[in-house]
Formats: C-alpha cells, sequence, structure tokens
C-alpha cells in the first residue's frame, strides 16, 4: 500500500536547509555547520540516541562537500570489510581531491582489533572518518581513534521537532498525502517516539495502514487511543534503543537494589532476549555495586568488575550466565547507600563553603620557608601511636566534627561505626 521505502526513508532529508534538529550542531552559527562550509572536515563522532538523524547527517555532509561516500554498519562488518573499503578510498583519491567519506554506523560494536585497522587510514588522510555511536565512545572507541576525533553530541527530538516531522510527512509523502489524515491528539505518538524520528514515522505509518486496511476509508482521525490499540499490539515487545530500554533497565536496576533476585533476573532475561549490549548491563551492575552496596559488602563491586571484564573476554551467548551470577549476587547483597551519600554531602559543602583552606598541620612541607611558615607543625604520624591512631584534625577548621560519612544500618557498618565511635569520641557524634 505504502510501497517498499517505509516512510522514514521516504522522509529523509538531502540537504542541511531541511534537516530538523540539532541546532546546536547544525544551525546557521553552530560549530560543526561552520566546520563543513568550510570544507576543512576533520574526522568526527556523532553520539547520540536512535532516530536523531546521525546516518542521515553523514550522508548530508558527504553529499555536500562533494566526496565519495562509504558507508558501512559494525554489526555486520569486520576488518576484512574495512581494508576492502579503505583500499576502495585510495583508488578515489585523485590529485588534490578531498578524502573519501567513510561512515561507520554503530562504531561501538566494532572491536578492538576492527577500530585499531582504521587507525592508519585516518591518520595519514586516507578517508575522513564519521563514525556513529548510541553508546558514550569514551568507553567504547579505543584511546588512539578517540583522540584522533572531535566528538558530537545529538540530542534526543523534542515535541516541536517532532511535530515538525509529523506535518511535513503529512503534507508532502507521496502516500500519506492521498489521504485525509487529521491529528486530533499527539500526547501518544509523542510518547511512543521517545525523540525517535524513525519510531514516530513508523507508528504513523503503521496507524494508517492498519486503519486503511480495516476500515477502507480515506479520512482517518488520529487520536490517542487509536495509537496505542495499533502501536501497542505491534510493536515487539522490548526495543533496547526506545523507552522500554529505559524502563527496563530501570527495573532490572531497582530489582537488584530492592534484594530480588528473581525479578532481577526475569528484567535481565528480557534484556538478553531483546538483544541489550552486555557490557551496558555489566557496567550498569558497577555503577550499583559501588552506589548501593557499597561498605555493606566491598566483595560486591570486585565481583561487578569480574563480570564486566569477563564479559569483554567470553562473548555472546554464554556471557549471560556471567551477567546472571553477578545479578543473583548483587540483589542477594545486603545494601548500604552510605558511601554514595557521604560523597554527595561532601559535595554538597564545597559548592556551599568554597575552597576552605588547608589546616596548617596537614600541609606538605617541601621546602624550609614553609616550614618556617608552619606547614606540617604538630602533625601527629599515627602509625607512632597505640594502635596506629590518634586524634587530630583532618578538616578545614569551619568543618570540624563535620560527619560525611554516616555508616549504614548492616552488620559490617554497625561495627565500622562502633569502632569509629570509640576512636573519635568527643569529636565526631557517630552515637548519635
Amino acid at each position: 500500500m505504502f510501497g517498499s521505502q517505509p516512510l522514514a526513508e521516504r522522509m529523509r532529508p538531502r540537504d542541511l536547509d531541511e534537516f530538523c534538529g540539532q541546532e546546536h550542531l547544525v544551525g546557521k552559527e553552530s560549530v560543526l555547520r561552520k566546520v563543513i562550509e568550510s570544507g576543512n572536515l576533520p574526522s568526527f563522532i556523532l553520539w547520540g540516541p536512535p532516530g536523531v538523524g546521525k546516518t542521515t547527517l553523514a550522508g548530508i555532509i558527504a553529499n555536500k562537500l562533494k566526496r565519495p561516500f562509504f558507508h558501512l554498519s559494525a554489526v555486520h562488518s569486520g576488518v576484512k570489510d574495512v581494508r576492502e573499503t579503505i583500499e576502495k578510498a585510495k583508488k578515489q583519491q585523485f590529485f588534490n581531491q578531498p578524502n573519501p567519506v567513510l561512515f561507520i554506523d554503530e562504531i561501538h560494536r566494532f572491536s578492538k582489533s576492527q577500530q585499531d585497522s582504521l587507525l592508519s587510514a585516518v591518520e595519514q588522510g586516507t578517508i575522513t572518518l564519521i563514525g556513529a555511536t548510541t553508546e558514550n565512545p569514551s568507553f567504547e572507541v579505543i584511546s588512539p581513534l578517540l583522540s584522533r576525533c572531535q566528538v558530537y553530541v545529538m540530542m534526543p527530538l523534542d515535541e516541536k521537532e517532532l511535530m515538525t516531522l509529523l506535518d511535513k510527512a503529512l503534507k508532502k509523502d507521496i502516500y500519506l498525502t492521498k489521504y485525509d489524515i487529521r491529528i486530533e491528539e499527539s500526547e501518544a505518538l509523542m510518547r511512543v517516539s521517545g525523540g525517535d524520528a524513525r519510531k514516530l514515522y513508523n507508528a504513523l505509518e503503521l496507524v494508517v495502514s492498519s486503519v486503511t486496511a480495516e476500515t477502507g476509508s480515506e479520512v482517518i482521525i488520529i487520536n490517542n487511543d487509536l495509537v496505542l490499540r495499533y502501536v501497542q499490539k505491534n510493536l515487539a515487545l522490548y526495543d533496547k534503543g526506545g523507552e522500554q530500554h529505559y524502563d527496563i533497565i530501570s527495573a532490572f536496576i531497582k530489582s537488584l537494589r530492592g534484594s530480588d533476585p528473581n525479578a532481577a533476573v526475569y528484567w535481565l532475561a528480557r534484556m538478553v532476549e531483546g538483544g541489550e549490549d552486555p557490557k551496558f548491563i555489566a557496567r550498569r551492575m558497577l555503577i550499583l555495586a559501588a552506589e548501593d552496596i557499597g561498605i555493606a559488602n566491598p566483595n560486591a563491586l570486585l565481583l561487578a568488575q569480574s563480570c564486566f571484564e569477563a564479559v569483554n573476554v567470553i562473548g555472546w551467548p554464554e556471557s549471560r550466565i556471567i551477567l546472571s551470577e553477578a545479578a543473583v549476587y548483587l540483589a542477594t547483597s545486603p545494601k548500604s547507600n552510605a558511601s554514595y551519600m557521604a560523597i554527595e554531602n561532601a559535595q554538597a559543602i564545597v559548592r556551599e563553603k568554597g575552597n576552605l583552606p588547608v589546616p596548617l598541620n596537614i600541609r606538605n612541607a617541601p621546602t624550609k620557608l614553609m616550614k618556617d611558615l608552619g606547614y606540617h607543625k604538630d602533625y601527629k604520624y599515627a602509625h607512632d601511636f597505640p594502635g596506629n591512631f590518634v586524634q587530630s584534625s583532618y578538616l578545614p577548621e569551619e568543618l570540624k566534627g563535620t560527619i560525611f560519612y554516616d555508616p549504614g544500618k548492616n552488620p559490617r557498618e554497625d561495627e565500622i561505626r562502633k569502632r569509629l565511635a570509640d576512636m573519635w569520641k568527643g569529636y565526631y557524634d557517630y552515637n548519635r
């Protein structure tokens, strides 16, 4: 009914003036637009969520600068494909001609060896690399390659931009313009798109095609109930690029924090079946181990770190077993956010009080002048005292007695609280 090309492809913009969103990058006075218009294009990485125009923007740039354009997907390409493409790029180079553009979609899925194979070509100017990633390039792109690339952050489209795209499709698409389509309510379309233009267009096309197939009517009134009825019935149960991605990882983390291993393993299975990146799951468990378990079980952080390293070595699908073991361990561990709250409290005081002076007795004194000024004077070396402890002042005078770390209510930190109360009696009130 609507041809072989999906609506998102039919509506793909062809130049920067048609491009919707990312004004901070491609607006009239923006940094990337100025770079493009100068013709001196560096290698760079576009980092942002799905459906915000990373692939489209790369194509527009290559077309505007009249450069040969090579497109690889990290999901389907290996080192051999990269080297063959670089060889083709070399053959495209002529005297004083600009470098061909090599666009690599989902570059974060390239292994270290695959990324290594790009280095010399980028460094020698054989190609101008444009990478696209939904993951933080600081974690997913090797340092030598990252240091040779600019990183530009792309943002989810806001409601105004999504409505602009919607209006454009209804007025210009070769198929949709054959119908009398009226938007009575748009909240559901906005919600299911989650700032993703592709999902917006997919949802719109799904609703229109479903209504026309069922009723044969050329008048279509789109409201929230209509959208949810067709979209919820047809969309996949898990979409790692959309709203459910965030809902399910949130459910997973809250289940771990809530000490429910059964729920944690269920949400883990949902992510595994949905094709989630195992490193993303392992990284979130690392954060939880420090933030929500902390000193209550210090081994949790070690196990989470081992899990993260192991999934990089083992690969898929066996990594799911390692993730499950780590999830069950973290879920069944005692919980404490005391260390997390300690740094939160300390940062709040730093922001409020500014840079308070370091007490003279604990300042470094490498020169005679510093010693004469009282630096390091009366410092008490803990190991010179029984039990390797002596009460001394380590905080700025204004913060004397302030407790930032308040031990949690669990067996390990109960012992820590008692020990601190005995050691710091009269200075910190740990028995409050």
